[in-house]
């Protein structure tokens, strides 16, 4: 059997989903993508009056990511852009450590 050759998480370039919206609300994005995958899902399993759709509410550094993300950009490439950005912070090397 052969041996699985190794990716560098860093050069994956990574893109946005077309089922996930995003939408500015104030300094930040949120994220907004269906609880089920099947409308006949949502239909049946969703109780009334909760919503069909999930959101996610991010913080100055999740928006910061979602903005570089460009299906261009590598995550290292995302990672020196933020480190750039938010080097004054303390802690910071934790958040992107890998």
């Amino acid at each position: 059997m052969a041996a699985k050759e190794k990716t560098n998480l860093l050069e994956v370039i990574p893109c946005r989903s077309e089922h996930i919206t995003a939408e500015r609300e104030g300094e930040t994005i949120v994220l907004s993508f269906p609880r089920f995958k099947y409308s006949w899902m949502q239909r049946f399993l969703v109780p009334k009056g909760m919503s069909k759709e999930h959101r996610i509410y991010l913080e100055e550094h999740g928006t910061a990511v979602w903005e570089l993300i460009d299906g261009k950009r590598t995550v290292r490439e995302i990672i020196e852009k933020l480190a750039d950005h938010f080097h004054h912070e303390a802690g910071y090397e934790s958040r992107i450590t890998i």
